[in-house]
């Protein structure tokens, strides 16, 4: 099933369970689909650049680290029967690296204390920006270009599409403080009753699967929550240090968990998760929203 908890491949794998999880889905694949073939993506390339990409995830951030983006790869990976090869590369990849160099504080943080990020990027969109520019320049590297064997043309739709899938594409997102995505039509949900969908309608899914948590087996949940959590204290804690207005469900002192449950991620789960509970037909998991 998908979205298993990396922690067992983190701690067989020397804590890198990004690079294995997407080495495996890469190489291996599911099905019938073999990328690393179908896009000539040399091996050895590969995994320098998975390695060089999981270096820049940060260990110390409690939740936004690299068991999260492979968490992410995880449950992006039940696409693999709805959509083209490349599409397919493109939201895997897109999942692996929409969170890497995170600082563990949100946009509305970095803005508000005038960060070199939020200056660079003129306070939009400030980390998905970031994390695209990280992912994408480190392909630059020596012996990281992936996708050196791929066409022009092929390499320019993967890059589109994957920009627009951690930037959430077409306008149909709303983004809270905290990075809270938050579907504005139910209407955008995929069918995979026929035809294949349409290719704008893949980009939510790896929001779907950035918030797949409460489709999880409770313990799972539970752990991921308390993750989060961790990281928003964390940033009340240097909100309070600086005297400055503490986020919404950042405050260790008053914030409820439950309750920071059932409002943003009740909302987006209720969307998001019925999008990808139709494109995971093959595996016996639903979510509580379905």
């Amino acid at each position: 099933a998908p979205a298993a908890t990396t922690d067992p491949i983190a701690e067989y794998s020397g804590n890198r369970p990004l690079t294995v999880l997407m080495y495996s889905i890469f190489q291996v694949g599911t099905a019938e689909r073999d990328l690393m073939k179908t896009f000539r993506i040399p091996a050895d390339t590969f995994i320098t650049y998975m390695l060089t990409l999981e270096d820049h995830y940060h260990a110390d951030v409690a939740y936004h680290n690299s068991a999260h983006a492979a968490d992410v790869v995880d449950a992006s990976a039940v696409l693999q029967a709805v959509f083209t090869d490349l599409e397919i590369m493109a939201a895997i990849f897109a999942s692996a690296i929409h969170d890497v160099d995170h600082p563990g504080v949100s946009n509305q943080f970095l803005i508000n204390t005038n960060s070199e990020l939020a200056l660079m990027y003129n306070d939009a969109s400030v980390l998905e920006n970031h994390h695209l520019a990280v992912g994408f320049k480190l392909l630059q590297e020596d012996n990281c270009d992936i996708f050196q064997n791929l066409s022009k043309k092929q390499r320019q739709s993967l890059r589109k599409m994957a920009i627009d899938m951690v930037r959430g594409g077409r306008g149909t997102k709303k983004v809270t403080s905290l990075g809270v995505l938050l579907l504005d039509n139910y209407s955008d949900r995929i069918q995979v009753s026929g035809k294949r969908p349409q290719r704008h309608k893949s980009l939510n899914m790896v929001h779907c699967a950035d918030l797949s948590n409460p489709t999880k087996p409770l313990r799972l949940y539970r752990q991921w929550t308390e993750r989060i959590m961790a990281e928003f204290f964390g940033q009340g804690d240097r909100e309070r240090d600086k005297g400055m207005e503490i986020s919404p469900m950042c405050d260790k002192h008053n914030a409820s968990v439950e309750k920071s449950q059932v409002g943003p991620w009740g909302y987006s789960c209720g969307c998001s998760c019925r999008c990808s509970c139709r494109c995971s037909w093959r595996y016996s998991w639903r979510c509580s929203w379905c």
